[in-house]
Parts: C-alpha cells; structure tokens; sequence
C-alpha cells in the first residue's frame, strides 16, 4: 500500500464541477486528524475496516510515526457511524497493517504480510478466522511465486466474494512505483495458481494499476490507474470481465466527478447493494489529509445486481446454533464458493444472478443439507432470508423448503373410498402422468382418477386443493404455466365424471415446491407430482 503521504501536487483541487450526488463525509466517529484510507466494507454494509496512518496509539508508532494501523466502526441504526476502534494485535503485528478484504459471510479477513501460525514470514497475504474469542492468528495463503513476482515499493490485494480469486497489484521491477494488477485462483486441489497478469486491456506499460476492487456480481471490477483520460492523478476506472479467462476486458472507463477528481484517487469500495462507493480523498479535508467519504453511484457506474442470502443454521431438534459451512455451486457450472456460519448460527452470502444454484449445508455430526435457489432472471438487489435446519445423523428426514407436510403425506393407491381423510391431510397421485412436458394425460393414469372420483362420491361434503408440481427443468415461468394446465387437466377429468367443479381448487406451483433435490433423476421424479390436500371433510 501506498504510504498515505501524497505530494502536494497530487493534493491541489480546484474547479471540480460536482453532481447530484456529492461526497459525504463519514465524519468525526471514523475520520481523525490523522490520514485514513484503504476502506473495506463488509457485504451487508454494517462493519467498515479502514487504515490510519501516524495514530500515536497505533501499534508501531514508538518505531515509525507513519506506522499504519487497521480500525475499524459499526454502522449504528441510525445509518451514522460509530466510534473507530483499533482492531486487535493479530491484525497489527508490523509497521504497514491493512485489511484487503472481508469475507461475506463476516467470519474471514485477509490481511497484509505473510504469517506462519502468527509469527511474520515475509511479504504476501494472510487470513485470520472469527472464533469464539476473537480473531485466530494469521495464517499466510501459499501463492506460487509471488515473492520472486512481487519486487515493488508498495503492492497490495483484493479477494473475490468468492473467496476463490485473488487480485495482486505488484510489479515484476525492484522497487518500482508503477505496478499491474495480476490474478491468482484457488484450485481444484486446495492451491493457489501463480499469480499472472489480467492482460493488457487493464493494464498498461506506463502507468500504474493498483488497489483492484472486484465487485460481488464477481465480473465488474474497478481499480486505480494514472493513465491519460481521467480528471486527475490517480483516478477510479470501471471494467467488465467478459469471460473466463480473466484476461478479456471491456474498455476500462473513468467515473465521473465527484468520485474522481483533480487530486488522488483510490481504494474504491461497495457493499453488496452497489449504491454507494467508499473512499479516501483529501477534497475538502483540514490539512489535505485523506478522509473516509461515501457517494451515491450512477447508474452506469454501478455493479450488477446481486442477491445477499442470509439467516441462521440450527439444529432441527431444538434450535441451537450450528457451525456449518456452506458450499453454493451453479447448475452446469462448478464450486462457486463457500462460506461459515458464525459461532451463533448466522450466515451471509452474496449470490449474482444469472442460473440456478445449490446451497449445500454440512456440519460435524450432522446430515448435510441441499437447498436450491432460483436466480436465473435478474430482479434487482434483494435480500433473502433463509434458515437451515440440520438434522443429526442417524436420523433421516425429507424437508420441504417451502413448509409442506411430508410426514402426513399419503399416496392414493393406500387408501379406499371408505377411508375418512382429516382436513390439511395430504394424498400424492403418484399414478398420474402426462406426456413429456405438456399436459396432455396418458391412458394409464386413468386408475388413479377413477381412484379420486370413488372417494369424492363417497365423501360428498370434501373439498380439495388439487395441485399439481413440475421439476427445475426448464424455465421457471414455464414451469409454472405447465403445473397450473396440468392441475386444471385434472380437475377437468373429475368434473366430467360428475363431480361438481366448486369442490375442487386447482393449483399450479411450478418447481417452487420440490419433495428432494433437484442434482438426481429420482429426486426429479418424485418433484414431478400432483397431490390434493383436504380443505373441508
């Protein structure tokens, strides 16, 4: 990182023509008289990491006044921030601290410098964990050659939401000023690749690209760079991943006024809505010294939509906290990340749109739990909350995500027209099928029918919902218009073998209702149903 001493002519603004949307300071509870910079904000946007420089109370300072320390605010619920508090000696072991990035789910930072069970090993990042006490002692991620890559004055990082990417900013030149941004991914295996350039739509050979923020839609990524175009020194540019390779950019573009200006911009950071962007700037700021700001985005300056998906994990028996971790993997595509529940059972993840995904839960102890989530059609930010009750091992249970009665479940070919069904009982046509996608009924569905129309006549004053349920093949629109045709189909059957249309309610749920998961064939099959549920005896 940067030393946060600029030069003088970095610092010099005059003339900014200002928007709508001016910088807001995030005032005295966080800024200080001394200089802060290197925000890091958490997803839900309620915890703010930044570094200060020259603080007498920070670590270092005895040996180095421009020793640079982490603190840290909370968001109170008035939307005002809190008083900065340094954070704890395992984050501020050496003269230059900084956090590079918080995990979603709160329970992981990566932090500056190279640490072997606590003790400092050289340049490089490492990750502490949230434990019961506090944070763990920092423990380096093994990067490939980063050491011989990383010969620069000052360099720095940024960690996907995923926790599966990291951007390095360095230069491959001994103590040179002028820096790339370069890309390291997390295997199959369990190890980093050496880190390489992301190509020369981002970087260039003259001027310098650091302080790399890769926004939670994982593909819009925004840096700082010097290069010709923006308003002043440094400025904020924006790009757009455009494949896997991560070497495929879309033109770098520079924000507008008042996120950039005529003096020193960057360390540019977003929670997961995308509205506000956090910053360092001197604009305004006694001394010229960088202050902590936030400003509303632009439309076009703004990241895709994401969904932040939260809750807590529990024991299904009594409802304690569980420590689970949490892998979420898109269909037709691999492992997209993993993270932790908190000591207390609560977890967050941040989740682009654009496919469908499985959220797998597992714990010590405990049988793991599959959910799914529909994100295919972007609908804006949102929030989603979800708990996840895991059942003990040794004992089995199927759980409807949407809350249905799967212990109550009867299948039809159990019971006769003598049978006397209790209201909010549940009976599976297990015997009904259709033609491939349509709603069409085949011939050896009609026992099953014949089955429903005995017992009707037999219980005249029973009324039904008659549902019917698709699998996750396919659009979830068609789904839906596929499940309400096929519901009507049947209620159309018993109407015709006399029994009267008002005692029948028919309903169309789509894949919204899935008995097992989605991942097997047989799990389709059984998704794939329709059922009656008694509304009046």
């Amino acid at each position: 990182m940067k030393k946060l001493v600029i030069p003088a002519l970095a610092l010099m603004v005059s003339g900014i023509v200002y928007g709508q949307t001016p910088l807001e300071n995030l005032g005295s509870q966080v800024n200080s008289a001394y200089p802060e910079a290197r925000p890091t904000v958490s997803a839900d946007g309620k915890l703010l990491y930044f570094v200060v420089e020259g603080n007498p109370k920070n670590t270092n300072y005895k040996n180095d006044k421009k020793a640079q320390d982490v603190w840290y605010s909370e968001l109170a619920s008035d939307g005002t921030w809190g008083q900065a508090l340094q954070a704890p000696p395992v984050i501020n072991a050496l003269n230059d601290n900084a956090v590079f990035w918080i995990a979603p789910d709160g329970n992981r930072m990566m932090i500056r410098g190279a640490f072997d069970n606590g003790k400092y090993v050289g340049r490089g990042v490492s990750m502490v964990y949230k434990e019961a006490g506090g944070w763990s002692a920092p423990q380096k991620l093994d990067i490939p050659g980063y050491e011989q890559l990383s010969r620069d004055m000052y360099s720095g990082a940024f960690m996907a939401s995923t926790g599966k990417t990291i951007l390095f900013y360095l230069s491959e030149e001994k103590n040179a000023f002028v820096n790339d941004i370069y890309v390291s991914h997390l295997g199959t295996d369990g190890k980093w690749s050496r880190p390489e350039s992301i190509g020369s739509d981002v970087n260039t050979f003259e001027y310098d690209e650091i302080s790399p923020f890769l926004a939670a839609d994982n593909v819009t990524l925004y840096f700082s760079s010097n290069r010709k175009g923006g308003l002043g020194s440094h400025d904020i540019w924006m790009t757009r991943r455009l494949d896997s390779t991560w070497k495929k950019w879309s033109t770098p573009v520079a924000l507008k006024a008042p996120v950039n200006s005529k003096g020193w911009d960057a360390y540019f950071a977003l929670d997961a809505t995308g509205e506000y962007a956090y910053m360092a700037t001197s604009e305004g700021t006694a001394n010229s010294q960088p202050d902590l700001v936030k400003v509303k985005l632009d439309d076009q300056s703004k990241p895709n939509a994401v969904v932040l998906m939260f809750g807590k994990v529990v024991h299904a028996g009594d409802n304690t906290p569980v420590n689970a971790t949490l892998y979420y993997d898109k269909i037709g595509g691999g492992n997209e990340g993993n993270i932790y529940s908190n000591p207390d059972g609560t977890y967050k993840m941040v989740l682009p749109y654009g496919g469908k995904y499985v959220v797998k839960t597992t714990a010590d102890n405990f049988n793991p739990l599959t959910d799914t989530i529909d994100l295919t059609e972007p609908d804006g930010y949102k929030e989603i909350h979800r708990d996840l009750y895991l059942t003990p091992e040794g004992y089995i249970r199927i759980v409807d995500p949407e809350g249905g009665k799967d212990g109550d479940r009867k299948r039809m070919d159990e019971i006769s027209e003598d049978d006397v069904l209790e209201e909010g009982e549940t009976v599976s046509l297990d015997n009904i099928l259709f033609v491939f996608a349509k709603h069409y009924i085949q011939a050896t569905s009609i026992e099953e029918l014949n089955r429903l129309v005995r017992l009707m006549k037999a219980n005249p004053g029973m009324h039904i919902e008659l549902a019917a349920h698709t699998d996750w093949i396919g659009s979830k629109a068609d789904n839906l218009k596929l499940s309400k045709d096929r519901a009507t189909a049947v209620k159309e059957y018993l109407v015709g073998h006399g029994i009267e249309a008002s005692r029948i309610t028919e309903k169309g749920y789509g894949e919204s209702k899935p008995l097992m998961s989605n991942l097997t064939e047989e799990g389709r099959r059984q998704n794939r149903r329709v059922e009656f549920t008694v509304m009046k005896k």
